[in-house]
């Protein structure tokens, strides 16, 4: 049973991607879905409670699909990159989204990639010495604010800058910043290791 609600929720997913070509999410309709679907309004119902349901299922699903191989990742300019790259292939979406519902779920969409990402990188930069959780999550909450702002004004401006100098600017203004940061919260360190 749950493999055809998962094959459904899939071909509504497709035929709202579908819609999002020819026309924004506020002219779509839970019948323009059905129809390009060929299911009935009962059988959406059943698996959404309405459009933006189905919206943040897709992210959510999107950013799952987007976390499985998050790990193969060497720094996090990568890894943001990467995402960078997977919002621009549901730029559709993305963008409707962003202009039509709100842009508080683009970003939750996004905190929750950089989160998990940073985390990452977080635990593997602090390996050696110790860092309380708290602290750690202080500076991946930083890095991931700053990271999310950066990526919402690149979504407003409709994703023209290049991905790759956008990353490559970032990484000029951070390099060492999140290994430095672990450091500087480090629960051994003496005062001199904050002048670094």
């Amino acid at each position: 049973m749950d493999l055809v609600s998962q094959t459904t929720k899939r071909a509504l997913e497709a035929s709202l991607k579908k819609l999002l070509l020819q026309k924004p999410l506020n002219k779509i309709t839970i019948n323009d879905i059905t129809e390009d679907c060929g299911v009935n309004r009962m059988t959406f119902y059943y698996h959404f409670k309405d459009i933006y349901d189905l919206v943040d299922w897709i992210m959510v699903e999107d950013a799952a699909k987007a976390l499985e191989g998050r790990q193969s990742f060497e720094n996090w300019t990568d890894a943001f990159l990467d995402i960078l790259h997977q919002v621009q292939d549901n730029k559709v979406l993305v963008m409707n989204v962003y202009r039509s519902v709100s842009r508080e779920q683009v970003e939750q969409y996004l905190y929750k990639l950089l989160d998990s990402m940073l985390r990452d990188f977080v635990d593997r930069s602090a390996q050696g010495f110790t860092v309380q959780d708290s602290d750690k999550q202080f500076i991946i909450d930083f890095y991931k604010y700053a990271l999310v702002g950066m990526a919402l004004e690149w979504i407003r401006k409709d994703m023209k800058e290049d991905p790759v100098r956008m990353t490559e600017r970032l990484n000029v203004l951070l390099h060492g910043e999140l290994e430095r940061a672990l450091r500087r919260f480090r629960t051994d360190r003496s005062p001199a290791d904050l002048d670094d």
